[in-house]
């Protein structure tokens, strides 16, 4: 199991990165990504941040271990320039708070992340097709929620996804530790979803595949600096 979106005391979670990770691996998990909420006003802090524990941590975590963002609520012209600025900044995995029916966020935040090259568009809503279908052309993964309230849509972007060819991932979005869902319930909320036993393996093949990618990018460019 790998959890590409999660959130810690940085940004409205529960937990430090630190014991964050642990409980991740007590759970099972094998990759983590911490994508706090961020803006221009955190962005820089909260990566480095996190980037401490990332760095010296990870080797002795027993999990892989991303430092990420969550973009939330940044407002749809500014969006190619604040994931590059994030990316600049150190930020290994790129996640944008997508246009969830649970919270007004703004029309148009959908169709600027997959533009600009986010990595992972979480919780996408009533995304539509033309966006779906943008999405898979641009290689930006498509999020699967665990997570209550954001969940509600998640039929809706199988059943799209399943259409036009967009990658899928399944996320905790966590907040705390009993967010972080086990292997069975993962699988009943994939196949609760509108998934087939195997769509549900791809999506946590997909996981697994961005996570290495990721990893790989961040040690080839370690190595050029």
């Amino acid at each position: 199991m790998i959890d590409l979106h999660t959130h810690t005391v940085y940004s409205d979670g529960g937990l430090i990165p630190a014991e964050l990770a642990r409980r991740a691996k007590a759970a099972g998990y094998r990759g983590l990504a911490f994508t706090d909420h961020v803006d221009d006003s955190n962005l820089r802090h909260i990566l480095e941040s996190q980037q401490k524990v990332v760095k010296d941590y990870s080797l002795y975590a027993g999990i892989e271990l991303l430092g990420g963002v969550e973009l939330t609520h940044v407002p749809p012209p500014l969006m190619e320039t604040v994931i590059k600025r994030a990316r600049d900044l150190g930020a290994e995995i790129v996640l944008v708070h997508g246009e969830t029916i649970v919270e007004p966020v703004v029309p148009g935040t959908n169709h600027a992340a997959i533009r600009a090259g986010a990595d992972v568009l979480a919780h996408p809503g009533l995304i539509p097709p033309e966006d779906v279908r943008l999405a898979a052309e641009k290689g930006v993964y498509l999020e699967i929620t665990t997570r209550k309230g954001h969940s509600l849509t998640n039929g809706h972007v199988v059943n799209l996804s399943r259409t036009y060819g967009a990658k899928l991932v399944i996320n905790n979005d966590a907040h705390a530790p009993e967010d972080l869902v086990d292997r069975e319930m993962r699988r009943k909320i994939a196949l609760g979803a509108g998934m087939d036993l195997q769509e549900y393996e791809q999506a946590e093949q997909n996981s697994l595949d961005l996570l290495f990618r990721l990893r790989k990018s961040e040690k080839k460019g370690g190595n050029q600096d």
